[in-house]
Formats: C-alpha cells, sequence, structure tokens
C-alpha cells in the first residue's frame, strides 16, 4: 500500500460499479471508505418468498412424500423457507419432515442456520464446495433415492445432471426467485457507462446477476461493445468462481478473492485497479493516472471527464506529439471545433496544478513531458 494512500485511500480516481441488490449498500460502503465513486445499478430483483406460490407447492409436495435426503445451500435461503412455511401455517410439517431425512449442509453458515431452527444436519464439509457435497452422494449411492434440492439462484452446473445419472430424483426447492429490476433505467446507464469507457471496474456477486447484465446488453443491441469493453478497460470482479461462469463463457477474464466474501472482493480491487493505472515520470513529477483522478506526485487531482479523456489520450504515447485532431475525437461528445481541445487542455492543466506536466507543440499539438531518461523505456509503447 502506498503511503499517500492513508489519505485518499487506494481507490480513490476509481470509479467501480456495483450490481448486486441483496447487500449492495454493505457494498458501497466498503468501496467509498477506500476512496472509490460508486455506481449502482441492481441487476435484478429476488421475489420474497411469501408470495411464492413454487415454493409452497414444493414444499407441500415434500411433506406429503418425504425425500430421502435434503441438501440446503444457503444459510439466508434456508431461514426463508422455514420462515415462509410458518407463514402459510405449515411450518411443523416442514421441521418433522427435515427431522426424519438425511439432512446436509454446503457450509458452516447454513449448519448455524439448520441448528438454529432446532435441527441437527447429518454432514456439512469444510469448504463451502458443492462439489464435495456431490462427490459424498456418490459415494453413498442414490440410485432410486429421492433428493431434495433447495435452489438459491447460482446455477449449479452439473449437480443435478450428476445427481440423475447415477439414479436419483432430484427435486428443486426454489426458495427465491431472480426477476429483472422493477426499475431498468439504472442498469442502462450502467451498460452505457460500461461502454463509455465510465466506469474502471464492475463488481458481481451473483451469477444471475451476471446474465441479467448481459441479457440486458443484448436486448439493448449493445452486447459487443459491452464485451469488448470488459475484455479491454472495465475489470469484472466477482465474489466466485460460479459467479464469474457466465462471463467466462464469454472469453471474459475475471479477477475473485480466495475467499467468497464482500471484504475480500474489495481487498482484490484495492490490489488490481492501482496495478493498472499508468505511472509515468512526467516534468520532474510521478504521475498516476487513474480513472477519473490523477496522482501527482502522491496528491489526488480530481481531474473532468474530458480533461482525462486528454489525458488518457496524450498517455497512450507519452513524449510523443498528438494532434489536436486526434485529442478532440477522444473527446466526449465532441464536436468538430478545435477549440475545444484548447478550452479542456486549459482546464486540465489547472487540475493537474503543475502547468509544465503537458507541452504545447506549437502548430502540432501537445505532448506529455516525458522524462529524458525514461524516453527509451516507453518509445515502443
Amino acid at each position: 500500500m502506498h503511503d499517500d494512500d492513508a489519505q485518499h485511500g487506494p481507490l480513490a480516481g476509481f470509479t467501480v460499479g456495483v450490481t448486486a441488490a441483496r447487500r449492495a449498500e454493505e457494498l458501497a460502503t466498503l468501496l467509498t471508505r477506500r476512496g472509490a465513486s460508486v455506481l449502482h445499478a441492481p441487476a435484478l430483483r429476488i421475489v420474497p418468498l411469501a408470495d411464492d406460490s413454487e415454493l409452497l407447492a414444493a414444499t407441500k409436495e415434500l411433506i406429503d412424500d418425504a425425500p430421502d435426503i435434503v441438501i440446503a445451500t444457503t444459510a439466508i435461503g434456508f431461514r426463508g423457507w422455514v420462515e415462509a412455511a410458518d407463514g402459510w401455517g405449515i411450518g411443523d410439517g416442514l421441521l418433522d419432515l427435515l427431522r426424519g431425512v438425511e439432512l446436509l449442509a454446503r457450509g458452516p453458515k447454513v449448519k448455524g442456520a439448520i441448528r438454529a431452527a432446532g435441527l441437527t444436519e447429518a454432514w456439512s464439509p469444510q469448504s463451502e464446495s458443492m462439489a464435495e457435497v456431490m462427490d459424498r452422494l456418490l459415494e453413498e449411492g442414490v440410485s432410486g433415492r429421492r433428493v431434495a434440492l433447495q435452489l438459491h439462484g447460482e446455477p449449479l452446473p452439473g449437480f443435478v445432471e450428476s445427481l440423475r445419472a447415477a439414479g436419483a430424483e432430484v427435486v428443486g426447492v426454489p426458495v427465491y426467485r431472480w426477476m429483472e429490476p422493477e426499475d431498468i433505467a439504472p442498469l442502462d446507464r450502467m451498460l452505457d457507462i460500461t461502454v463509455a469507457r465510465g466506469l474502471d471496474a464492475v463488481t458481481f456477486t451473483s451469477a444471475p446477476a451476471v446474465a441479467s447484465y448481459l441479457n440486458r446488453a443484448e436486448a439493448r443491441g449493445m452486447l459487443p461493445e459491452v464485451l469488448d469493453a470488459l475484455s479491454h478497460d472495465v475489470l469484472s470482479a466477482c465474489v466466485g468462481p460460479v459467479t464469474a461462469l457466465p462471463l467466462q463463457a464469454k472469453g471474459i477474464d475475471t479477477v475473485q478473492p480466495e475467499r467468497f466474501r464482500l471484504g475480500p472482493l474489495v481487498q482484490v480491487l484495492c490490489s488490481q485497479l492501482p496495478a493498472r493505472a499508468r505511472t509515468l515520470p512526467v516534468a520532474g513529477h510521478t504521475v498516476e493516472i487513474r480513472g477519473h483522478a490523477v496522482l501527482v506526485d502522491g496528491a489526488l487531482r480530481p481531474v473532468p471527464p474530458a480533461g482525462m479523456a486528454l489525458l488518457h489520450t496524450l498517455a497512450r504515447k507519452p513524449g510523443w506529439v498528438v494532434s489536436r485532431a486526434d485529442l478532440l475525437r477522444a473527446l466526449p461528445g465532441s464536436g468538430t471545433d478545435e477549440h475545444a481541445v484548447e478550452t479542456a487542455m486549459a482546464r486540465l492543466r489547472t487540475s493537474l496544478g503543475a502547468p509544465r506536466l503537458i507541452q504545447t507543440v506549437v502548430k502540432r499539438g501537445y505532448r506529455l513531458a516525458l522524462d529524458p531518461s525514461a524516453d527509451s523505456k516507453y518509445d515502443g509503447s
């Protein structure tokens, strides 16, 4: 961590998109506390359980015809299932059912929810891995056995198929359903800003959120542009490997923490985003170019969008002259008047607080005043 990070946070000058519906506020707080600007657009909403006729039907059917095995996959889903059954007046029936079956918990959190309901799990893996649950079931043998699986929004690739192939009857318990957000405008705005490279990173905390984000881009005819932005300029940060699958299927590289939690997800961004910023020795200063701000000798300098567009263009060929025409093309919503470049350049120089960083080359354009010793290093860039 840089010394200056203490003053302005490791994510200062970066804009991060948050697509989560659940716990979005918590994630946004963790990001802003570290200096980031946050753009929030829920990519989906969760239907409350008590309204969910599918869950009611599935629960009644299980009480009438008990399965051999029940797999609980998330703490929030398990608690919600028990609470919803209580609300429908069949809570005791569900608990009696769960006492009489082989109850498997996917990990420690779910185990806690099971114990809180006065039940005891038959087994739980250390790893929170559905693969480990599947291996155990296949070892035990599931032929002719009925398995109820609490679905929780994340796709479980190959899980149901493998159990069915081994002769099990699998019943899904849809604990909550994901749907499109009621107001799609924020998501549309986030997609537009992704394409315009106005985000440095976008975070995903569930596979359905990724699917919804990509489906909406496709529905608006902008999927190729969104994928291009995610491939080159906008970092995709996913809470874990299951969440990353829909992006990887489209050939997008993602980053994810070792532990599938919000805190570690933010830490990954704290290390990755500053590492992606360009740091150049310019006119005796150290200049680090971030998404919407610049660090000049460790001091944070916010720069307006037009100025950032010019600076990113100059930094692609540091030390080389960039023509006014090329700079004009880089300006957001640019017209044909090269005077716009001069106005934006004057503001940029003021924002940077060190006017000599950018040199005017008469009749040719502008260049970043790269220190002579650095010239050879950046020649080929």
